[in-house]
């Protein structure tokens, strides 16, 4: 009978760690650690060149050099014992604060990994184990630095998130806190501020609120914030701006500007003049759950704040309509309406004062309220009012004289008060009745 083949040496026998012994204590007692860490760097900067930056290279250098020597000291032992350096901690926590996409990460240890590799391969060549275990010794040096770039990329994936996470949460509570500053009428340095927050504060702006009915809200607050900071990018590109300032004011709220260069800063004086052109154009954008209420256009950092609290004020105007009522709300419509219900008793009292018997509930007061409004926003006009209603010129010439008897006067005798109580009713809806 042939004689038996002998058994082939595994990559856990004693031949080979004692070999893998030897070439660790000649490696670690000599510069060629150094040289190991320069060969793996030079390799991994060569395909991802972003890292060649002085000050992320000497932590990737630090990262290296903590890998080789702390897997090296534990080639030859026979459990595997992970113990993440903290240099590469460092390393990930660094990516993450120069802003490098999570991707860089896993790209370096990608790259590293294919480094690793070509060296081993190279030092089987130049220190050639004996012939019966070389093949045992390469797969015990792939099988730990295979386990151990997996092992690091998971544990430094947490690692780079986490900074990520607190390096995101920091710049936001600069820039809200820039912002209540502002609000606030603090004095501050213009340019700091507007470093800060990415946006210049030393232009005209247009301040917009945004929020969600509570009703049909849904999703977490990280998806409502996301939802509602891309309608307040479509607007701004829908007045004409590309400028656009958020900030998260709850969780399913925001505060937005828009920065108005010299073009879009001619659009928003045509908008003004137009009655409704603002609406008109964000609700093109602006669909359930989301609502919107618009300032008015202002310069410089007193425009900044002043376009704000009108469009908080529209908001608040907006929330005590009618169900069903626009999505979209700008601050120059309900603006009477606003400053009217201030205080709910006195313009309960104005309304039924000035409106009479146009103030009850029924269809027909409601109708003829509809009809006064509209023919005192046409300027006394019954052809643009009926043009307004959709009904014809007769139709509002009779309606008018019906109203003239209700009140028991004539309407130019009080305008004013008439039209303020009949914007008051136009924004709160029923609920402003007496």
């Amino acid at each position: 009978m042939p004689a038996a083949s002998p058994e082939p040496i595994g990559p856990n026998s004693e031949v080979v760690r004692d070999w893998l012994a030897e070439y660790v204590y000649e490696t670690m007692r000599t510069e060629t650690i150094e040289q190991i860490v320069d060969r793996l760097d030079n390799a991994i900067i060569a395909r991802v060149p972003e890292l060649a930056d002085r000050d992320v290279h000497r932590d990737l250098a630090a990262s290296t050099r903590a890998h080789a020597r702390v897997m090296l000291s534990g080639i030859t032992s026979d459990t595997f014992e992970y113990a993440l350096p903290e240099e590469a901690h460092t390393f990930a926590r660094t990516l993450a604060r120069r802003g490098f996409e999570l991707r860089m990460l896993l790209r370096t240890y990608h790259v590293g990994m294919e480094a690793v590799l070509d060296y081993m391969t190279d030092t089987i060549e130049l220190r050639p184990a004996p012939q019966e275990i070389e093949r045992a010794v390469m797969l015990r040096l792939f099988e730990r630095a295979t386990k151990w770039v997996s092992l690091s990329v998971e544990l430094l994936t947490d690692t780079y998130m986490e900074e990520r996470e607190r390096v995101l949460r920091a710049a936001l509570n600069r820039r809200t806190e820039t912002i209540r500053a502002l609000l606030a009428g603090d004095e501050l340095d213009l340019d700091q501020a507007s470093a800060r927050l990415g946006y210049r504060l030393q232009q005209r702006h247009l301040a917009f609120v945004l929020w969600t009915d509570e009703s049909e809200t849904g999703g977490g607050d990280g998806e409502v914030v996301g939802l509602l900071e891309r309608v307040a990018t479509k607007v701004a590109a829908g007045i004409g701006t590309g400028r656009v300032l958020t900030v998260a004011s709850g969780s399913s709220g925001m505060w937005a500007w828009a920065g108005l260069d010299e073009l879009a800063a001619a659009e928003a004086a045509r908008i003004e003049r137009e009655h409704g052109a603002l609406e008109r154009i964000a609700a093109g954008v602006v669909e359930s759950p989301v609502r919107i209420a618009f300032g008015v256009p202002g310069g410089q950092v007193a425009g900044f704040r002043q376009s704000h609290r009108e469009a908080v004020a529209a908001r608040h105007v907006a929330e005590r309509g009618p169900a069903g009522a626009a999505r979209v709300t700008g601050y120059r419509e309900v603006e009477i309406a606003y400053l009217a219900g201030a205080d709910d008793a006195a313009m309960r009292g104005l309304i039924g004062r000035e409106l009479r018997t146009l103030s009850g509930a029924d269809p027909n007061a409601a109708r003829l309220r509809e009809t006064l409004h509209a023919y005192l926003k046409s300027h006394r006009s019954p052809e643009a009012t009926a043009k307004l209603l959709g009904v014809h010129k007769n139709t509002v010439r009779y309606r008018i004289q019906r109203i003239e008897e209700l009140l028991g006067h004539p309407i130019e005798q009080r305008s004013l008060p008439l039209e303020v109580a009949l914007a008051c009713v136009a924004a709160y809806g029923a609920d402003a009745l007496p």
